[in-house]
Order: C-alpha cells, then sequence, then structure tokens
C-alpha cells in the first residue's frame, strides 16, 4: 500500500501524459468520446448513490458489477465498433500477485481501475496505464473452507469513498478508496460452518447488500444488508423459511435446517420500487431429494425483496424440489418495454435448466417461458410457468441420464441486453450427465451433496452464444464455440457483442448477425465476464485470461 502523497504524485504524472497528448483519438472510424479524469483529481473517488442510479448516464466509467442496476452488461460507448474491431490490439496487461481462477469485473471509477484477485484482494490501478495506486491483501486463515466451489472473487461495489469486498473466510470489508486502508469489517458468517463471499456487493443508498456461498454443506442461506458507513447490519432475509414462516411447509420434517439456499452471485435492484431481486440457489443435499420432500422453497428461485426492510415481496421458483443442482443464480435481467401492447417492468432471465423466463417484476407475474438450449427433464412449463416434469428423470441409484448437466445451459457468467437490438445475448454450455443418487447425513461444515453426476465430455458437449429476441426468447442466431464456455458476454453501442473461450481466445461478434469479427488468442482460458470503459477520450475493452486481466484499445 503507497501513502496518500504517492497517489498524489500518480495524479500529476498522469495529468502530464494527458498534456503530452496521449490518448488523442486517430483518423478514420474512431469516434470522440468526452474525457475522463486521467485519476479523480482528489485522489478519493466520490461515487454518490445518485451516480449509481444514473450510472447510464456516463458509459466512461463502470460503476457497478453489472454495469447498471439493470443489470444489462451493455456498454453504450461505440468509439469500438463494427468497422474498426478489427484494429483492437492490447494496451497493458495486469498479471494477479496470487495465482488463480480471475472471475473479476474490474470496476472503473474517474480513471481508477479497482479489481480484486484471488482470493479475496483488492487493487486499484491506474485505468491508462495500469500503474498499480494500492493494493489490499487479505490474510487468510489456515483451513477455510470453499466446499463446492472455487477460491474466487468476482468483484467490488464503490459506494461514496469507500470499496467494499466480500472475502473467502466469510467478512465483508470497507476499504478506503484513496489509499486501500481498511474503514470497517464484519463477519457475515462463519467460514467453518461452511459460509463464504465470493460474489460482488451491491452498493444502494446507504447500504451494501450481500450474499453468501456453501450451499454443497446444508448452511440457511440469505441475503444480508450492512450501513455503509459504519458495517452495522440492517437486515437479514433467510431463503429458507422456519417454522410458522411462509413457505416452510414445502419442506418435509426437518429438513428446512439444512435447506442450502445460496445466494452467491450480485443481484439486480429497481430503485422506482426499491425492489431487490436475488437468485437463489440449490437446496440441499443437492441430488437426493428423497430427504427434503416438497417445493423446498425459496431455492431455486428469484426473490424480491424491499431494499428498506428486506421483507420479501414476491418470488418465482423457475425449478421446485430441484435435484439436479440448478442454482438460479443467474442475473435477473430487468427491462422496460411494452408488454400486449402496455408498458410493462420485466424481469428476463436465462435459468441454468435450460429455460427462458419473462416475468412481471412489480408482481412476479409469470408472462412467459419458452425452452432456449436442449434439455430432456421437462415436457415443457405450464400456465403458470411450472416445468411438467418427464418421470424417470430423477438421480438414481444407479444413475439417469439428463440434459443439461448440473453445470446448467449457463451458469454464473453474465448474460447482456442491448436496447438498440431488442437482444439478450448468452453464453450457453451444452452438455448432458448421468445424475447418481446417494444417501446421505448432514454434518454442518461438511459435504451434504447427496449423490454425483458424470458429465459427457469430449465430442458430446458444446458452446455457443446465442442472441434471443429479449421478450420471446426466440433464437436470432447462433455463434458455436469449440467446448462449454465459462465467460460471459457484453453488448456495446458500436453494435459488438465480447465474449471469451476455454481454448483461450477473446472474441467480439456482430450483435446483428453473430458474425465473428475479431479476437485474440491470450494462451490461458478466460473465465471472465466482459466490461468496458473509457478513459482520456479513447474507449477500452478488459477480459482476462490465465493470470492476466487485458485491456484492449485501438491502435493508435
Amino acid at each position: 500500500m503507497i501513502a496518500p502523497g504517492g497517489i498524489r504524485w500518480v495524479v500529476l504524472a498522469s495529468v502530464a501524459l494527458l498534456i503530452s497528448g496521449c490518448g488523442a483519438s486517430s483518423a478514420g472510424s474512431r469516434r470522440a468520446l468526452p474525457a475522463s479524469p486521467a485519476v479523480s483529481t482528489t485522489a478519493v473517488p466520490m461515487v454518490p448513490y445518485e451516480r449509481l442510479v444514473h450510472s447510464d448516464s456516463e458509459p466512461a466509467n463502470w460503476l457497478t458489477y453489472s454495469g447498471s442496476y439493470m443489470s444489462h452488461r451493455f456498454s453504450a460507448l461505440d468509439q469500438i465498433n463494427k468497422e474498426n474491431v478489427a484494429d483492437l490490439a492490447p494496451v497493458w496487461v495486469y498479471q494477479v500477485k496470487n495465482p488463480g481462477l480471475i472471475e473479476t469485473t474490474p470496476l472503473v471509477v474517474d480513471g481508477v481501475m479497482y479489481l480484486t484477485e484471488p482470493p479475496s484482494n483488492v487493487a486499484a490501478l491506474d485505468a491508462g496505464t495500469g500503474r498499480t495506486l494500492w493494493r489490499w491483501t487479505r490474510p487468510m486463515p489456515a483451513g477455510v473452507k470453499n466446499i463446492g466451489f472455487p477460491r474466487v472473487n468476482r468483484g467490488v461495489a464503490v459506494l461514496d469513498d469507500q470499496v467494499f469486498v466480500g472475502t473467502l473466510d466469510g467478512y465483508l470489508m470497507a476499504l478506503d478508496a484513496g489509499s486501500g486502508s481498511v474503514r470497517w469489517e464484519v463477519e457475515v458468517a462463519d467460514n467453518q460452518t461452511g459460509h463464504s463471499i465470493t460474489m460482488a456487493p451491491l452498493a444502494i443508498d446507504g447500504k451494501l447488500i450481500v450474499g453468501i456461498s456453501g450451499g454443497e454443506t446444508g448452511i440457511r442461506g440469505f441475503v444480508d444488508a450492512y450501513d455503509a458507513a459504519t458495517g452495522e447490519r440492517l437486515w437479514r432475509t433467510w431463503t429458507i423459511p422456519g417454522p410458522g414462516e411462509p413457505g416452510n411447509d414445502t419442506w418435509g420434517g426437518d429438513s428446512w435446517r439444512s435447506g442450502a439456499g445460496a445466494t452467491w452471485l450480485t443481484g439486480s435492484y429497481d430503485p422506482d420500487l426499491n425492489l431487490l431481486y436475488w437468485g437463489i440457489g440449490n437446496p440441499g443435499p443437492d441430488w437426493n431429494g428423497d430427504v427434503r420432500p416438497g417445493d423446498n422453497l425459496y431455492t431455486a428461485s428469484v426473490m424480491a425483496l424491499d431494499a428498506d426492510t428486506g421483507e420479501l415481496r414476491w418470488h418465482f421458483q423457475y425449478t421446485p424440489h430441484d435435484t439436479h443442482d440448478w442454482d438460479a443464480n443467474q442475473i435477473q435481467v430487468l427491462l422496460d418495454d411494452d408488454w400486449e401492447g402496455e408498458p410493462r417492468k420485466l424481469l428476463v432471465t436465462a435459468n441454468r435448466n435450460a429455460f427462458y423466463y419473462v416475468l412481471d417484476r412489480e408482481t412476479g407475474e409469470f408472462l412467459h417461458g419458452v425452452e432456449y438450449a436442449k434439455q430432456t427433464w421437462s415436457e415443457g412449463l405450464d400456465e403458470n410457468g411450472r416445468a411438467i416434469v418427464i418421470p424417470g428423470t430423477e438421480p438414481s441409484y444407479k444413475g439417469t441420464l439428463v440434459w443439461p448437466s448440473l453445470q446448467g445451459s449457463t451458469n454464473w457468467f453474465s448474460p447482456s441486453y442491448s436496447p438498440l437490438t431488442g437482444g439478450f445475448y448468452v453464453a450457453v454450455r451444452e452438455m448432458g450427465a448421468v445424475y447418481y443418487k446417494q444417501d446421505v447425513d448432514f454434518e454442518p461444515g461438511q459435504p451434504f451433496l447427496g449423490g454425483g453426476e458424470q458429465r459427457l465430455d469430449g465430442d458430446q458437449a458444446q458452446g455457443w452464444v446465442y442472441a434471443l429476441d429479449a421478450l420471446t426468447g426466440e433464437r436470432r442466431w447462433q455463434f458455436n464455440l469449440l467446448s462449454p464456455p465459462w465467460s460471459g458476454v457484453m453488448a456495446t453501442g458500436g453494435g459488438l457483442v465480447f465474449g471469451g473461450s476455454q481454448e483461450g481466445n477473446i472474441f467480439a461478434l456482430d450483435a446483428d448477425t453473430g458474425e465473428p469479427l475479431w479476437s485474440f488468442y491470450v494462451g490461458a482460458a478466460t473465465r471472465t465476464n466482459p466490461m468496458s470503459y473509457a478513459h482520456l477520450g479513447k474507449q477500452y475493452v478488459v477480459m482476462s485470461g490465465g493470470y492476466g486481466v487485458f485491456v484492449f484499445g485501438l491502435r493508435d
């Protein structure tokens, strides 16, 4: 960590680069962009809640995990476009200090980039050069548990002059945005009972919203809100209802006690309705549903929560009584559009179970659903959106072949919605698996799985990027990948869709046709989501590969 005086020196150095003409636009199809400061002139980026609400109005910055509260993962920047994307090249690369999977989405605020490194470290970089401004390292205790998921961190949140990060050992940290020093820390839950934090927190008005990982140990999941200034917990909403609470009767006996329902990916938010939309994970045990008869609310669901109180306003369960580990933690995308001739507030999502859903986000009413990827477990959805399950597709002691695999038709990586095309872009995994059921006893802090799977790898597995009509789920085009992906996509104002592959290629597609327009080989698998920002009048696209975070810009 460098001293505050060092930060001021970096600011002056960056201004000097600006004076010397660094970042000036070249001739041709590059488009001029509003200049953003090299680094915040106060050396402390200020991000009040109002900036987060109106983040779409400043596309030069990337202020939240999904780019906006609506979770579109769309960049309105259009300097990089169909005509010139072939000229995209690396500008700088940041190598993480601790090797491990990089699943972070960097945030950029007024010329400062904040990103996480595995397992729970944070770095602040000059967005123009990659120079380290400060770096905060979380010491990990011996014996830290991460059962059922890798040692990853997906990013930070920013609010006012603080940066917030969750840690693998179950803490929420508030860091000073200018220096990286710790303002406060709070233990969200005990790691030794299986709890952990891998998601990027969500900052709203004076609050930090955070979820929990650990569904494979039979935890009782929850969503928390914390005071951004003090770290005081303001409310907690359990995803597994206890006795006397609505939904508890969907759990046979005492099975709710180990019901899981982890909340391990960042939710979406509607400031006008003051509602949070949070995807909920699988029930526990994962593959043996005999010990938990019933629909098992609120697992494999989306919960709409009052942001002030945590009160449940409505829910929709995508996969009742899930026995295939099809978490519903996929990003819930919010749209405002006409539905049957009337303006409507909508929520759309491509679920892990291979179905695409359209809901009314004010009421939770099911409006439409359709199969978007290969699946063999359901005959379709009924008029209420409930899957019509094909008999004999449950896991068994001998094994049952079903599509999709436990990784689902998509997973944690983000989709993207383009308001320019009306397209919903999603990276798709086409893979089946043989599901097995086993007997299991619950022991806190230990694996609570009840079976497993043998997936169909090799030639029987494929990957795709699909462009779906956001209102109907109808497929517009598809782009074939060599293997099932672990990276998300981002659409842009330049008419592009960026993504990455397990083979190590970062690529750009035509958002209208799916035609490949550019690719760059980074030498190792990509496992993250793209994002974009502008700095000194120049647009950049960011994605990781292997142990490096690659920043691309047009050649001068």
